[in-house]
């Protein structure tokens, strides 16, 4: 699969390996070297880096995008994205520019794409037993991968991984409300909403020395992002359980208010108290149904602008 940048062949198809990077001097130009050897084109999106980032991987050969500050990982997927729509490639394939994934993995990756059996396809290092997978990220993916699946109405062994490749239909479907890391859990969301195929493959993951970030304050950060997701994405169920809960609590109050005729008191202190979160619980339910509603005229826009393609 091994092609020279400076010539594209039409004849085969188009990969894009698409690699958002922030302060990966030490490794982005390895990445991008040896992904050269499974794409057509290598985009490098620097988030901001304060280092050697951008003219490394430049160097290397990769059409760099830069930040001017650092905007998280979803929006840096947001601008590798729509660079990449402008070659209109057949797969795009996303891999960390910190070493950890193989770019020899990228035809595995991409290659349910090319057969028409999915237009998400995750890397999973849980599809088998390939890495040495450190016991606290093992039990931190296992908790975001029950809530995600949960939550999102779909199912895989890797909601955090971020080797996946993308049809041009995702592509051209799908852009990201999460800035952060909560950017793979949402994949998992539009998925669903979309009605786009998701698969997974096994890859092998590196881990090579500390990490970057602190394992708990990721994680933390990944958690935040997702009940943002579930508040944007799922409404009903953000808005739903609290405003339920509210409204049964002050029904219940107000039962034991209404019993005047075993308590022979009128206990008017007891029927404000009841009233208030009767009527929180009605007004949460109530905006709930209307976010429900807004939400789906959304998610009917894109559907909308490919019909009148058509």
């Amino acid at each position: 699969m091994t092609t020279n940048n400076s010539v594209l062949l039409v004849d085969r198809p188009r990969v894009v390996a698409l690699i958002p990077a922030y302060n990966e001097e030490r490794f982005i130009g390895g990445v991008v070297l040896k992904a050269r050897d499974f794409a057509d084109v290598v985009i490098v999106v620097d988030d901001g880096s304060s280092d050697a980032t951008a003219e490394i991987a430049r160097a290397a050969g990769a059409t760099v995008v830069t930040h001017e500050c650092n905007q998280g990982k979803g929006a840096a997927l947001n601008t590798g994205f729509r660079k990449a729509r402008e070659l209109e490639p057949t797969v795009v394939v996303t891999i960390d520019g910190d070493g950890q994934h193989l770019p020899e993995e990228m035809p595995k990756v991409a290659a349910p794409v090319f057969r028409g059996e999915a237009d998400i396809v995750i890397g999973s290092r849980y599809l088998e037993k390939r890495s040495e997978v450190p016991l606290i990220r093992i039990l931190g993916h296992l908790v975001f991968n029950c809530l995600t699946n949960a939550i999102s109405g779909t199912s895989i062994t890797d909601s955090q991984s971020g080797f996946r490749a993308f049809s041009l239909q995702a592509l051209q479907t799908i852009s990201f409300q999460s800035n952060g890391f909560a950017v793979e859990s949402e994949m998992q969301f539009l998925a669903h909403d979309y009605a786009l195929k998701l698969g997974e493959v096994p890859i092998t993951v590196r881990y090579q020395g500390k990490p970057k970030r602190n394992v708990f304050a990721h994680g933390l950060a990944v958690l935040n992002g997702m009940l943002r997701l579930v508040g944007q994405r799922r409404p009903l169920l953000f808005f739903g359980v609290p405003g339920l809960l509210a409204l049964l609590t002050g029904l219940s109050w107000g039962l034991w208010v209404a019993d005047y005729g075993h308590i022979q008191t009128l206990a008017s202190a007891y029927a404000l108290i009841g009233a208030v979160p009767a009527i929180i619980g009605v007004l949460v339910l109530f905006n709930r149904l209307i976010l429900h509603s807004i939400r789906g005229l959304l998610l009917e826009l894109p559907r909308h602008r490919q019909r009148r393609l058509i």
